[in-house]
Protein backbone atom coordinates (compact mmCIF):
# COMPACT_ATOMS: atom_id res chain seq x y z
CA UNK A 1 0.00 0.00 0.00
CA UNK A 2 1.30 3.75 -0.70
CA UNK A 3 2.52 5.63 2.03
CA UNK A 4 -0.17 8.92 2.65
CA UNK A 5 -2.74 7.86 0.01
CA UNK A 6 -5.10 6.79 2.57
CA UNK A 7 -6.99 9.55 5.36
CA UNK A 8 -6.28 8.48 8.74
CA UNK A 9 -9.18 6.41 9.84
CA UNK A 10 -9.74 7.47 13.66
CA UNK A 11 -12.56 7.16 16.30
CA UNK A 12 -14.93 9.92 16.21
CA UNK A 13 -17.84 10.86 18.33
CA UNK A 14 -21.09 11.49 15.86
CA UNK A 15 -23.61 14.00 17.80
CA UNK A 16 -27.45 14.12 17.15
CA UNK A 17 -28.00 17.83 18.12
CA UNK A 18 -31.65 17.48 17.77
CA UNK A 19 -31.94 15.68 20.75
CA UNK A 20 -28.88 15.11 21.74
CA UNK A 21 -27.62 11.77 21.16
CA UNK A 22 -24.13 10.79 20.74
CA UNK A 23 -22.47 7.58 19.64
CA UNK A 24 -18.69 6.48 19.55
CA UNK A 25 -17.84 4.92 15.84
CA UNK A 26 -14.52 4.94 13.67
CA UNK A 27 -14.71 7.59 10.68
CA UNK A 28 -11.67 9.67 8.59
CA UNK A 29 -14.13 12.73 8.70
CA UNK A 30 -12.19 15.66 10.71
CA UNK A 31 -13.39 18.45 13.35
CA UNK A 32 -11.72 21.03 15.34
CA UNK A 33 -14.03 20.14 17.97
CA UNK A 34 -13.49 17.93 20.59
CA UNK A 35 -15.76 16.08 23.03
CA UNK A 36 -14.87 13.90 26.53
CA UNK A 37 -16.41 10.36 26.11
CA UNK A 38 -17.46 8.58 28.47
CA UNK A 39 -14.25 6.47 28.87
CA UNK A 40 -12.53 9.88 29.60
CA UNK A 41 -10.77 10.12 26.53
CA UNK A 42 -11.14 12.82 24.22
CA UNK A 43 -12.25 12.83 20.54
CA UNK A 44 -13.04 15.06 17.54
CA UNK A 45 -16.87 15.36 17.31
CA UNK A 46 -18.59 15.99 14.47
CA UNK A 47 -22.31 17.62 14.61
CA UNK A 48 -25.17 16.75 12.96
CA UNK A 49 -29.09 17.42 12.46
CA UNK A 50 -31.06 13.73 12.04
CA UNK A 51 -30.46 10.62 12.95
CA UNK A 52 -32.16 7.09 13.50
CA UNK A 53 -33.24 8.70 16.81
CA UNK A 54 -35.18 11.96 16.18
CA UNK A 55 -36.04 11.02 12.68
CA UNK A 56 -39.62 10.48 12.83
CA UNK A 57 -39.55 7.24 10.24
CA UNK A 58 -37.26 4.98 12.93
CA UNK A 59 -39.04 7.42 15.68
CA UNK A 60 -42.60 6.06 14.43
CA UNK A 61 -43.84 10.10 15.10
CA UNK A 62 -44.17 10.15 11.52
CA UNK A 63 -47.46 11.76 10.07
CA UNK A 64 -49.79 9.91 7.66
CA UNK A 65 -49.42 11.98 4.30
CA UNK A 66 -52.81 11.67 2.44
CA UNK A 67 -52.69 9.38 -0.34
CA UNK A 68 -54.10 11.30 -2.81
CA UNK A 69 -51.26 12.82 -4.63
CA UNK A 70 -50.16 16.85 -5.83
CA UNK A 71 -51.36 16.22 -9.07
CA UNK A 72 -54.73 15.25 -8.31
CA UNK A 73 -55.72 17.73 -5.69
CA UNK A 74 -54.74 20.21 -8.21
CA UNK A 75 -56.62 18.35 -10.73
CA UNK A 76 -59.93 18.32 -8.55
CA UNK A 77 -59.98 21.49 -7.04
CA UNK A 78 -59.40 23.41 -11.01
CA UNK A 79 -61.37 20.70 -12.66
CA UNK A 80 -63.81 22.15 -15.38
CA UNK A 81 -67.64 21.64 -14.67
Amino acid sequence: MKKDLHPEFKPVVFKDISCDYAYLTKSTMRSKDTIKWEDGNEYPLIKFEVSSESHPFYTGKHRIVDAEGRAEKFKKKYARK
